[in-house]
């Protein structure tokens, strides 16, 4: 099924048990962000959590959690919520297979029912603003679909940009947004700023689930992530033109805000509790002007809750951060037959492939260094043989207990680049990174005493599918 605005995906939550609404009153802090650093721990059909009786707000609607569980992630994907994590993944690289889908242009969006302008467009008369962790820099906005364009090429649609990044309230006008170089509204802000021009932005919130899934998957610069969400929704996903900025914004969303990055500003953003698990410092980085306000009657401020995994945003990011990598590793090695990502957002990668000779595992391994989401993520690359799932750890550290010798499978490459976010570097933003073969050595390597390894019996998984059927009748 898919789903046109935010309140439809509520619903079909609620049906499905899987929204659990708060009725009695609870302080903004800590409760609400308690909660929702709680929830997750719930276990694979974790249900997200709505609040509406918000302690000093009159008229507060946040909802948490959204994407944070299997269950809840399986229903944004049309999906029964009893789907396993590795279906998931397999059945979003059968749908990426009819990408790309033309969005539809829709009039009439729902959240053009209430405008602020100018001197009026005050974010705290329409967002109840929290903050999420006791170190927090402030209030901050983190799971809003950011919209720009190429500036030197705004009319190819494939180099608009759909992304969501961390953005700090700094003012009832004003914002600061961290765009990691990596990332593609980056590239546009340093295209626009050597033109001498601010960045017109457009800040969707509270979207149809799919349109989160896309703005967080690493896609490469020329795809459009509109067309990826057609593809995994089944349907051309709705989009209305924003009107001040002219940008494509969700027809679904509770709220849009349009401004302008402003050249060559910058101004101290953070401390914020990231993926990570940790604090990010402050640091200067580039300001929102907000020019117009448009939101739906009594709008629903959908909130991500980040820190010490698993939490919501691991959720988000698992199966889309696995799919591209498989994507386009697969275009350079058909022998590439499963990618993990899913840990901090593929700071860790498990690749499983079969080899064509010698060494071909360290190759891979390289390959996804210079993927463009491992140019900025990847720390570390764990290969394995292609009878290993990397979605199973412990056949992964199986693999590493037996397979892998210090003295020739460890491939150290020094100062690559890395978010400035990833707290393991030394010098924010670059980091040695580390390749792990913990594969079978084959012609011409052989090292190692292997002889003929333990296979699965032939009628195991006749086995596993029959215990499984008992199991679930008892």
């Amino acid at each position: 099924m898919a789903y046109d605005d935010f309140r439809t995906f509520l619903d079909a939550l609620r049906k499905e048990g899987q929204l659990l609404h708060i009725d009695d009153e609870v302080l903004p802090e800590p409760d609400i962000a308690a909660a929702a650093n709680a929830a997750p721990r719930l276990g694979g059909h974790a249900p997200a959590l709505y609040f509406d009786r918000v302690k000093g707000f009159t008229d507060a609607r946040i909802a948490l959690n959204v994407h944070g569980s299997w269950a809840n992630h399986a229903l944004a994907l049309g999906l029964p919520k009893e789907t396993g994590t590795k279906e998931q993944v397999e059945e979003f690289i059968r749908r990426w297979d009819t990408f790309p889908v033309a969005p539809e242009w829709r009039e009439n969006p729902v959240w053009a029912e209430n405008t602020l302008e100018g001197e009026d467009a005050d974010i705290f008369r329409v967002l109840p603003l929290i903050r999420l962790n006791d170190g927090d820099g402030g209030f901050y906005i983190d799971k809003a679909a950011v919209i720009s364009k190429d500036p030197a090429d705004p009319e190819h649609s494939g180099k608009q940009n759909v992304g969501i990044y961390r953005i700090e309230v700094k003012g009832r006008r004003t914002l600061a947004i961290q765009p990691v170089p990596m990332h593609d509204i980056a590239q546009h802000l340093h295209t626009a700023e050597e033109r001498g021009e601010d960045l017109p932005v457009a800040i969707a919130l509270g979207n149809e689930p799919v349109i989160s899934i896309v703005a967080s998957t690493p896609m490469e610069y020329e795809q459009n992530e509109y067309e990826l969400a057609g593809a995994l929704r089944g349907a051309p996903a709705p989009v209305s033109r924003a009107p001040l900025t002219g940008l494509p914004v969700p027809w679904g969303s509770e709220v849009v805000i349009e401004g302008v990055i402003e050249g060559r500003k910058r101004e101290i953003e953070g401390p914020f509790g990231e993926f990570t698990g940790h604090y990010s410092g402050g640091r200067n980085m580039p300001v929102i002007r907000i020019d117009r306000i448009s939101y739906r009657t009594a709008p629903i401020f959908e909130h991500l809750y980040l820190g010490m995994p698993w939490t919501e945003v691991d959720y988000l990011i698992a199966a889309n951060t696995c799919v591209p990598l498989y994507k386009q590793l697969r275009r350079d090695f058909p022998e590439v037959r499963a990618v993990n990502a899913m840990y901090t957002h593929g700071l860790v990668v498990i690749v499983s492939t079969r080899k064509r000779y010698g060494g071909f595992a360290k190759a891979v391994g390289m390959r996804v260094l210079t993927t463009p989401h491992g140019l900025g993520y990847a720390a570390t690359v764990i290969v394995v043989d292609e009878d290993v799932d990397p979605f199973d750890l412990p056949q992964v550290m199986w693999a590493l207990s037996t397979k892998m010798n210090p003295a020739g499978d460890l491939v150290r490459i020094p100062n690559l680049s890395v978010l400035e976010l990833a707290p393991q570097a030394i010098t924010p933003g670059i980091t040695d990174k580390l390749i792990i073969d913990a594969t079978t050595p084959v012609a011409p390597d052989n090292r190692g005493n292997y002889g003929t390894q333990v296979r699965d019996l032939p009628e195991t998984d006749e086995w596993l599918a029959r215990l499984r059927r008992l199991a679930a009748a008892r």
